[in-house]
């Protein structure tokens, strides 16, 4: 006969049975745009981190275009994942992602990019955590300004170099909010430079860059901003073809990314001053943990997290790296 004392050990224990049975069975995609990209692939590093952690498997997968995501969703559903977090190559596929993970029984988040609908409007529906690109990209001019100031240049003398790929949303903000900041401290429009890229990588960044140098040989004071630390030392590398070294330009990248720490740890500066370095952490781990939760506890995630960027130099950035990796 058993007593309500081992009535109770006994359901105790099979509870954490079952509960152990379904944390292991648990598999989440991880789906992004640009596996290639440092950024993403240390957003897959801190998932499988909590993967690890918690027991459950991430499925890392890389979508660049539209046809290529809903594929991958149907793909995700037939090897028995549960949830799936999403960076995608168009924000306005949200509707059919949303309406694909459904028909598959996967729960959705959407990561660093937000889903929108048919109307242009993010999907409140899908868990979201993002960076606000707008605030990045004006921590990177705020970060431009105080160096300017420290330097004691005058914005009048100086000219700055926007690497735009506009094409991306998020690019455009980041890009936008860091030209504004400068604007908003006293930099003239007309010494606004735009260098449309037709990629994203460091060869882009130069190959916009160099014509616009050319063009504007009497300036000889450059401040450089981009979406991320690869097209930024794209325009640093083609400002130093004409002769301007660390004491003529100031560039500040986004990412945090490893190039930007290479070219921290170069034996003397370069005009490459510092990059905001985003919480790939959060957007990482603590998105796979929250689906995780949700999938087995049934504890949706916050509706919307934006997180903030740091500035990272030559003089913090160990530091810096170390912390996020605690």
């Amino acid at each position: 006969m058993l007593t309500r004392k081992h009535f109770l050990g006994v359901s105790i224990a099979a509870f954490a049975a079952a509960c152990a049975r379904t944390s292991e069975g648990v598999k989440i995609g991880f789906v992004v745009k640009q596996p290639e990209e440092p950024w993403f692939q240390t957003e897959w590093r801190f998932a499988d981190r909590a993967g690890a952690e918690f027991g459950f498997e991430v499925m890392k997968i890389g979508a660049a275009d539209g046809e290529r995501v809903l594929a991958v969703i149907d793909n995700l559903g037939a090897r028995g994942a549960q949830g799936l977090i999403i960076c995608a190559p168009d924000t306005r596929l949200g509707a059919a992602i949303q309406q694909r993970a459904a028909a598959n029984e996967l729960k959705l988040m959407s990561v660093d990019d937000r889903l929108v609908g048919a109307d242009g409007a993010p999907i409140e529906a899908i868990p979201h955590v993002g960076i606000s690109a707008t605030n990045i990209g004006r921590q990177a001019g705020e970060t431009i300004a105080a160096e300017v100031t420290r330097r004691g240049w005058t914005l009048s003398d100086v000219a700055l170099l926007r690497t735009t790929f506009d094409s991306l949303e998020t690019a455009r903000q980041r890009t936008d909010g860091a030209r504004d900041a400068l604007l908003a401290t006293g930099l003239p429009a007309d010494r606004v430079f735009d260098a449309p890229m037709r990629t994203s990588d460091t060869e882009g960044g130069f190959n916009a860059a160099n014509p616009v140098l050319t063009r504007q040989t009497a300036v000889r004071r450059w401040l450089v901003v981009g979406m991320n630390d690869e097209t930024v030392l794209g325009a640093v590398r083609a400002t130093e073809g004409l002769g301007l070294g660390a004491g003529d330009v100031v560039a500040v990248g986004i990412n945090g990314s490893a190039t930007a720490q290479a070219e921290f740890q170069k034996s003397s500066p370069t005009g490459f001053l510092a990059s905001i370095l985003l919480d790939a952490r959060s957007h990482g781990y603590e998105t796979a943990k929250a689906m995780h939760r949700w999938i087995v506890e049934g504890v949706a995630p916050e509706p919307l997290l934006y997180t903030d960027g740091q500035v990272m130099t030559r003089e913090n950035w160990q530091a810096l790296l170390a912390e996020q990796e605690a």
